[in-house]
């Protein structure tokens, strides 16, 4: 049984699709981070840095957070969803890399800016605006070239997937950049990936 502390954010929703696609089952511990509940003194022991997700592993006694910590973790759990060989294996791990330090930090800086700031900042939201679309540059050209991210379904995919759905939230569009938009119409076919989003 996994313990999942998450909330219904691109980042919270990670490790529910991951959940769903292996099977795990699990609980689901609703951390509301606009009452500011991961600074409790008892989340804070499961994740020091007071953000979503953190998962604890009731079979082992291991507490994970940070997204893309806890899609490695549940892969090499479960042997699914990373590969054993070593190229295919770095080249997600790659991936995911890129979704943790490019898109998930440039997303979020869109939509905090054009969403959330006390002060509509022009530069602020063409500066982020531009880098998303030019993240999605990358990712609509890898996927001009296979299916999935990486050739096979993996944890590049569920780890990007649930920031580029939100995209009309983010004010931009899929339109000029067609692969983006059929691999989110194909990850938007899995049942685990919509019950892992509905979480």
């Amino acid at each position: 049984m996994i313990d999942l502390y998450t909330f219904s954010t691109p980042n919270g929703r990670k490790p529910a699709i991951m959940l769903e696609e292996v099977g795990l089952p699990y609980t689901i511990h609703k951390i509301d981070i606009t009452k500011g509940e991961q600074f409790t003194p008892e989340y804070v022991a499961i994740n020091p840095n007071s953000k979503i997700p953190a998962i604890l592993d009731q079979d082992t006694g291991i507490k994970v957070f940070e997204s893309g910590a806890i899609l490695i973790y549940l892969a090499e759990k479960t042997g699914k969803l990373l590969p054993t060989d070593t190229a295919a294996r770095i080249q997600v791990i790659e991936w995911l890399m890129f979704q943790m330090a490019s898109v998930g930090p440039m997303f979020g800086q869109l939509s905090h800016f054009r969403r959330f700031a006390t002060e509509q900042i022009p530069y602020a939201i063409d500066r982020y605006e531009k880098e998303t679309l030019r993240l999605f540059g990358v990712l609509d050209q890898q996927l001009g070239k296979q299916e999935f991210i990486v050739g096979d379904y993996s944890i590049a995919d569920i780890a990007t997937y649930p920031w580029v759905a939100v995209y009309e939230y983010l004010g931009v569009t899929l339109d000029n950049h067609p692969h983006l938009k059929r691999w989110v119409e194909t990850m938007q076919q899995r049942p685990a990936v919509e019950r892992g989003m509905a979480v």
